[in-house]
């Protein structure tokens, strides 16, 4: 017997049989604080241990509009997020990518339904041509996601953050969306 769809959700293209996607909400600050807050999560971003669901919370309610912001669900767990930050003015063809896997969860397709569905919005609905992010210089997995994805190196900041008490570079990445005038 097949499970009904949670609501307001949408099956992944991709990831382990039963992955859900669907918009973030406010009343998710609690789950995505939780997992924020695990060591592999944090370890690749720029996050600081310990977060405050009531901060999370705080920053959720001030979403912009024009983003667009994902949560994977698997057998009703919140297991990934991942947004679209669109920019603004001369930039609006541009979003900065934003996203994590929860730390029980890595290697099984996660990532790749968010980002899947992310840069088909992009694409084929939101007119976003250039995806943009950073990403640890270290962190072969997610250089191996963005790159299956299409994203190419622009450049490096070196000593860019400071993490588990060292500085780390990281990599600027981008995609172009295929066939955009701006792509070349």
């Amino acid at each position: 017997m097949t499970t009904p769809p949670p609501p307001g959700c949408s099956p992944a293209r991709h990831g382990p049989p039963g992955l859900w996607l669907r918009a973030r909400r406010v009343s998710d600050a609690d789950e995505l604080a939780a997992m924020t807050s695990l060591p592999l999560l944090r370890h690749g971003t720029l996050r600081p241990p310990f977060p405050n669901p009531d901060a999370v919370r705080s920053w959720l309610e001030r979403q912009n509009p024009d983003d667009l912001a994902l949560v994977a669900l698997l057998d009703g767990a919140l297991v990934g997020s991942a947004d679209l930050l669109r920019q603004m003015g001369r930039r609006r063809h541009c979003a900065i990518l934003g996203m994590g896997v929860h730390d029980a969860h890595h290697a099984k397709g996660i990532g790749a339904a968010l980002l899947d569905a992310l840069l088909e919005a992009a694409d084929r609905w939101l007119d976003i041509g250039r995806v943009e992010l950073t990403v640890f210089a270290d962190n072969e997995p997610a250089l191996r996601l963005y790159r299956r994805f299409g994203f190419v190196e622009e450049g490096r900041h070196r000593a860019h953050a400071f993490r588990d008490g060292t500085y780390v570079d990281t990599i600027a990445m981008a995609r172009l969306r295929p066939g955009w005038p701006g792509g070349c």
